[in-house]
């Protein structure tokens, strides 16, 4: 009977113990939200690292925020407050039916932008993305943005135009497209190959990584936003641009040609190309170290 009461002591002294410990217990994390909601029911994923002037980043099609691994693991160590926002319909983000254009991306910015208070950052953008950050910097006049920065970008016209001649033909464009809706897995395995300067540029393991993260896009979204990505000609917003801008650029990008970069340059007053020499489109991770040291350059500026 002794036995078993100073057991049943010992057991209670314990527990009361942890529960004081758990309640002494201080947070580990900054309190900063992983999701975002920026209308009812809609949520937008978020990385956000690190302390000091903000970094904010925009991923490409059909990809997310965490193509940009190492951007936010030197970054954030430099000095910045380094954020990532996942477009609804991609990654982890709410991938609600509806509208996936270049206003609504631009929209869910101006909100996530709004609510975590970010002023004077400077907003980059990958590919598609690229498109994306020029149109929200031109429709809402840089609110919460001082510069401006365009990886790779689709911009300013993905597709062929009468009056410019660069891009994808229509015949490609509606390949693509018709491929998103029949073949999605087959067309995302085939960016391995397009994306480095040379194949085996990335590694095999960085491929499939790339290649997982497309694969978490909503194949209705990528349908859409390429749909949208088609229409969409920027060159008569370039001359709104007031904000310095850097214009990031492989010389042997297959997917959007270096010739984008030229005439993104010629169509911004405030504007400077860095070549990436030795990249196609994959430069953040193809020439990562130089990626990151020029971003930091320009953000410091």
């Amino acid at each position: 009977m002794k036995t078993t009461l100073l057991s049943l002591i010992l057991l209670l002294t314990a527990f009361s113990h942890t529960i004081v410990a758990q309640g002494k217990r201080v947070p580990a994390s900054a309190g900063r939200a992983e999701f975002i909601e920026v209308e009812k029911g809609v949520k937008l994923h978020v990385t956000d690292l690190g302390e000091g002037q903000p970094i904010v980043l925009i991923h490409g099609w059909p990809l997310s925020d965490a193509m940009y691994e190492y951007q936010y693991q030197a970054l954030s160590r430099r000095g910045f407050r380094v954020i990532g926002i996942t477009l609804r319909g991609f990654g982890e983000s709410s991938k609600p039916y509806g509208k996936y254009d270049f206003d609504v991306f631009s929209d869910d910015i101006k909100v996530v932008l709004e609510k975590l208070n970010i002023q004077n950052a400077v907003l980059g953008g990958f590919s598609m993305g690229g498109a994306v950050v020029t149109h929200y910097v031109t429709k809402y006049n840089a609110a919460h943005v001082s510069k401006l920065a365009l990886f790779a970008a689709a911009a300013p016209s993905w597709k062929k135009r009468t009056d410019f001649p660069y891009g994808v033909s229509d015949a490609d464009a509606e390949g693509l497209i018709k491929a998103t809706m029949t073949a999605r897995q087959d067309l995302i395995q085939s960016f391995g190959a397009g994306f480095p300067a040379k194949e085996g540029g990335i590694s095999k393991n960085v491929e499939k990584w790339l290649e997982n993260i497309n694969l978490q896009a909503s194949p209705y979204a990528i349908t859409e936003s390429i749909t949208a990505l088609r229409d969409l000609d920027l060159r008569p917003e370039l001359s709104k641009i007031k904000i310095p801008t850097a214009i990031f650029h492989g010389t042997q990008d297959k997917l959007c040609d270096f010739t984008f970069a030229e005439q993104l340059n010629k169509g911004i007053k405030n504007s400077y190309i860095v070549k990436f020499e030795n990249s196609g489109h994959a430069l953040f991770v193809e020439e990562a170290e130089k990626f990151n040291s020029e971003l930091e350059k320009f953000a410091k500026k």
